[in-house]
């Protein structure tokens, strides 16, 4: 049955037993969005309420459009797992976290349909506005987590919902030539990169080497931010759209 949850948008209620407290004093201040990753929305469900898996999020939208809360937005749902944004990392405690029903890179990763861009939409602007989340907060799992998660994706629609007022966002700057800079890597210009992400809100390290956890943030930007070209590899396209980014920010406007 569809009932008026802690969001305004239309849901229904399969709760899930897997929560717990937020820690104390702590605020939702982020939404982290992330895709099922399961062969169907079935068996993604039954992981989401299964006890023995120990994982769990606050809604799960369908590619139809439906809306399932699973646990209210006052417990700490179990979604972000070993992750770290801004220095913080006991991100369950702070965020929000909506599963978008998608097969994922292991099972044949897809474009997401318009029904379920539009609830998304819609649930995530709800959030936002209800707990006066700042735009720059709303993430993919990939930027919090970027050595192990893909989620949601190069296809996720990040534009379309940016559209609506929903999320941090500028045009990719286009693919062109020049400043190249990948692993192995080392100087002044590597520093400069990972000063920029590191402000943005990437857990990585200011040590002017360009190692594997660099190629991890940089490969995690370019999937939210810069999605055409997806490599680990920091051209002029890359560094431009991060600078604008950082720009939009309000520290630093």
């Amino acid at each position: 049955m569809s009932v008026a949850t802690d969001t305004g948008v239309k849901a229904s209620v399969h709760p899930s037993p897997n929560h717990g407290p937020r820690a104390e004093g702590a605020l939702i201040d982020m939404v982290v969005l992330h895709y099922t990753g399961m062969r169907n929305a079935e068996e993604a469900l039954q992981r989401l309420c299964d006890p023995r898996a120990e994982v769990s999020a606050h809604y799960l939208v369908y590619e139809d459009g439906r809306i399932l809360q699973c646990v209210p937005e006052a417990r700490r749902a179990w979604h972000a797992g070993r992750s770290s944004w801004k220095g913080e990392t006991d991100l369950n405690s702070r965020s929000i976290g909506v599963e978008i029903v998608n097969p994922g890179h292991e099972f044949g990763y897809r474009p997401f349909p318009d029904a379920q861009i539009e609830a998304v939409t819609a649930l995530v602007g709800d959030i936002c506005r209800r707990h006066a989340i700042a735009p720059w907060r709303v993430l993919a799992h990939s930027d919090i987590a970027p050595d192990r998660k893909e989620d949601p994706g190069e296809l996720f629609p990040w534009s379309r919902l940016a559209e609506a007022g929903v999320g941090h966002y500028v045009p990719p700057v286009p693919l062109g030539s020049g400043l190249f800079m990948q692993e192995g890597d080392s100087g002044q210009p590597v520093e400069a990169l990972q000063s920029m992400l590191a402000l943005y809100g990437y857990d990585i390290a200011i040590s002017g080497r360009f190692d594997e956890k660099t190629r991890f943030a940089v490969t995690a930007f370019q999937r939210h931010f810069r999605p055409e070209k997806v490599d680990g590899v920091v051209d002029q396209s890359t560094i431009e759209t991060l600078n604008a980014l950082l720009r939009k920010l309000p520290s630093l406007s």
